[in-house]
């Protein structure tokens, strides 16, 4: 087994947790962190018993690493991935991947010229309840999906918003590209669907951030179209983790998860299953072990960079179409196309 020699940029706590984590897969060790605060350095340099930087410059020029796991707040993320990348470091992003969609395709060449990994993190890649229902739509269950609607509520505002979450020159946004980031990627990810058009209202209740969005999205798969309605709140009622709730139509049946039981309605019947709900620790376990053998090329990543375009590129035509008023077409491609989303479709 090739040995990697792990660092990690930002350290909170999930970099922290994170962290730990990754000490504790077979093959991995964590042999440096980086971080402006000072309490968070001495906290990290205690528990992981390396050494701690006050920037990730400083501790890319000293520490010789093969992969870093960057949890830094939302807008730092293209400076610290791209860093690590032009570097020759292999790199796990978490969510959202940047909050700007040229950032995003320039994480992705750059990752492919160098021959890096990049993966991001939508631990429902790994989550066996999600992964049922991709499983059901592959198999052709309930037909062509033609429809669906999802949403996503937290006790979101009031746990964070006093944090660099509620500050939009470090989150680039509110909930939509925080918890809301995950809910886009379940939707695009479990129906293999890609967002062409999207219109959208924001609300920030009073926030600096937005709160509650609605959006309306038309999805493509290959040469059929979706339609979908996305809803968000971070005014909700559940935490810390969010309340979810995915459903699916097709032309022969229906998918639909509650958060707790998936339901099928295939051939006029309708099937229950419950499938086990993973920890937070588990997954980010899964999705740590996938990017690191991906690294050593012994896997290929669940979490590609060609999926988080794809939900950057809709956030953002979403914040942007809230902004407008408009309907606005989503150049979800790794490659910019010759008619800008703005150009493309504009209707009142």
């Amino acid at each position: 087994m090739t040995h990697l020699s792990v660092v990690a940029i930002g350290l909170g706590s999930l970099g922290r947790l994170e962290s730990h984590i990754a000490n504790s897969i077979d093959g991995v060790d964590i042999v440096g962190g980086a971080d402006p605060a000072e309490d968070a350095r001495a906290t990290f340099e205690s528990e992981l018993h390396a050494p701690a930087y006050g920037s990730h410059e400083e501790l890319l020029d000293d520490v010789d690493a093969d992969a870093a796991i960057i949890s830094s707040p939302h807008t730092l993320h293209f400076e610290h991935a791209m860093s690590c990348l032009e570097r020759g470091v292999h790199v796990h992003l978490e969510k959202p991947m940047v909050t700007d969609l040229g950032d995003a395709r320039a994480l992705a060449r750059e990752a492919e010229a160098r021959d890096c990994v990049l993966a991001v993190g939508y631990q429902r890649h790994f989550d066996d309840r999600f992964r049922e229902m991709r499983r059901i739509i592959d198999e052709g269950r309930i037909g062509t999906p033609h429809m669906a609607t999802c949403h996503l509520e937290q006790v979101w505002i009031d746990a964070v918003g006093d944090g660099w979450r509620g500050n939009p020159a470090l989150s680039g946004g509110g909930q939509l590209y925080d918890s809301g980031s995950h809910l886009l990627d379940s939707l695009l990810w479990t129906t293999r669907s890609t967002p062409v058009s999207v219109a959208a209202t924001v609300d920030s209740r009073g926030a600096d951030v937005d709160v509650n969005s609605a959006l309306a999205v038309t999805l493509e798969r290959g040469d059929d179209r979706m339609t979908a309605s996305v809803g968000v709140s971070g005014a909700g009622e559940s935490g810390p983790a969010p309340g979810e709730m995915l459903s699916i139509w097709g032309t022969e049946g229906s998918v639909s998860f509650d958060g707790e039981i998936i339901r099928v309605t295939e051939d006029g019947a309708t099937h229950e299953s419950t499938p086990a709900e993973p920890s937070f620790e588990d997954l980010t376990e899964r999705k740590l072990g996938n990017f690191f053998d991906a690294a050593r090329g012994d896997a290929e990543s669940e979490i590609p960079p060609a999926d988080a375009v794809k939900v950057t590129a809709l956030t953002e035509a979403a914040y942007e179409s809230a902004e407008s008023g408009r309907r606005l077409a989503v150049d979800a491609g790794l490659e910019a196309s010759v008619e800008t989303p703005a150009d493309a479709v504009q209707n009142d």
